[in-house]
């Protein structure tokens, strides 16, 4: 028998940082600029979040430094694509090679041992009721910065900026917008946001930092902003449906009835929901104007 109750609560748990990283995603997607250094951002969050947390004994600090390398990985990014014209897609595979070959590199030099490392968590609140006994940070994902992300782009003119800058950076600049500096800062914005989700990790639901702690999250983001078609709401959707699968694929590994069914199947049932959600999303997508191009004033 599936308990419904811990599946909805897990649910919650698992969507969380594809939350913060899906929101990041559409920030920096809707100002023009593709970020494939997600994955990378999100797994140096998650590993300066653990070390700052563990040589500071605070959870709080970790999770500040945590945002400023994601925005600090944000600036590189924007350097590359921005200023210095790179192609976006070899920009982000850069980017993310370099932020997890770093933290991989850091952690075995200074944890040689081997020894894993337990740090203080975040706590959980009202963890004796069920489903809404969840992180600070999901509650906060949910409720701050969803809504508030979804009102900057929409309501106000830093978002009209980012928005005009991403359909149109001629006309934009034309008006006087600039398109740079709107660019590095949707990079750095969406890169802090990224870094909280991969932090989440570490500081909230493990207490600790192992490799290939992030598994891929950052690629499903990207995913999933597609199937939002570059819109918040849709975004925090498609991210509450792919953790309700993985959520689900856990308790149906667990209950007798379905025993028989491959663990490959169950493993790969959160993917194919996911591919499944594009397929039916994804015919006649219209990208934002610039999406991918790069701006050279004339």
């Amino acid at each position: 028998m599936i308990d419904v109750l811990a599946l909805l609560g897990a649910t919650l748990v698992v969507a969380t940082p594809l939350l913060y990283a899906a929101i990041g995603e559409v920030v920096t997607e809707r100002a023009g600029v593709l970020n494939l250094g997600i994955e990378g951002t999100m797994y140096a969050g998650a590993f300066g979040g653990f070390l700052v947390a563990a040589r500071t004994g605070s959870p709080w600090l970790g999770l500040a430094a945590a945002v400023l390398l994601g925005a600090t990985a944000g600036v590189l990014v924007a350097l590359l694509v921005v200023t210095l014209g790179v192609n976006q897609h070899v920009a982000g595979i850069g980017t993310t090679l370099l932020l997890i070959g770093a933290s991989d590199f850091t952690n075995r030099l200074l944890y040689a041992g081997g020894a894993l490392v337990q740090i203080e968590k975040f706590p959980l609140l009202l963890p004796d009721v069920p489903v809404l006994g969840q992180y600070a940070l999901t509650w906060v994902g949910l409720l701050v910065v969803a809504p508030a992300t979804w009102w900057v782009l929409r309501s106000t003119g830093a978002g009209m900026r980012v928005r005009a800058v991403g359909e149109n950076p001629e006309a934009a600049d034309a008006a006087g917008i600039s398109v740079s500096r709107t660019r590095y800062a949707a990079l750095m914005a969406g890169g802090a946001l990224m870094a909280v989700g991969g932090a989440f990790l570490t500081l909230a639901v493990v207490g600790t930092f192992t490799l290939n702690i992030t598994n891929g999250r950052g690629w499903v983001a990207i995913a999933l902003v597609i199937f939002a078609r570059w819109r918040v709401w849709p975004a925090v959707l498609g991210a509450l449906l792919f953790a309700f699968t993985d959520a689900l694929q856990l308790q149906l590994a667990i209950t007798p009835a379905f025993a028989a069914l491959p663990r490959e199947l169950m493993l790969g049932l959160p993917y194919l929901v996911v591919i499944g959600a594009l397929a039916a999303a994804g015919r006649g997508v219209v990208y934002p104007g610039a999406y991918l191009k790069p701006y050279r004033r004339a």
